[in-house]
């Protein structure tokens, strides 16, 4: 399983990534409040480390925050540090 989709479950409040057959390979935890987009966990599931899930959902939440005028508050260190590598997302980073 190399392609995972991800997906907005807002009912749970998090950004799941999915593997081809359905199986949940990891997910970030968000919450909205007002323009910000604060991102406070990121679960990776054990056997899925190492495959790009982690950055799949980074991608993903920093995509939405672009294209829906957010900032962003990158609480979880995952995430942190994620945008430190890709600073074409650092001027959505509150605080930046």
């Amino acid at each position: 399983m190399s392609h995972y989709a991800v997906t907005d479950n807002p009912q749970r409040g998090r950004y799941e990534a999915r593997g081809d057959d359905g199986t949940l390979a990891g997910f970030a935890d968000y919450r909205r409040t007002g323009d910000t987009l604060t991102l406070p966990h990121t679960v990776v599931q054990p056997e899925f480390e190492g495959r790009g899930v982690g950055s799949r959902l980074a991608r993903h939440a920093f995509d939405t925050a672009r294209r829906e005028g957010l900032r962003v508050r990158p609480e979880c260190s995952f995430m942190a540090g994620w945008a430190e590598r890709h600073p074409e997302f650092q001027n959505l980073v509150q605080g930046a």
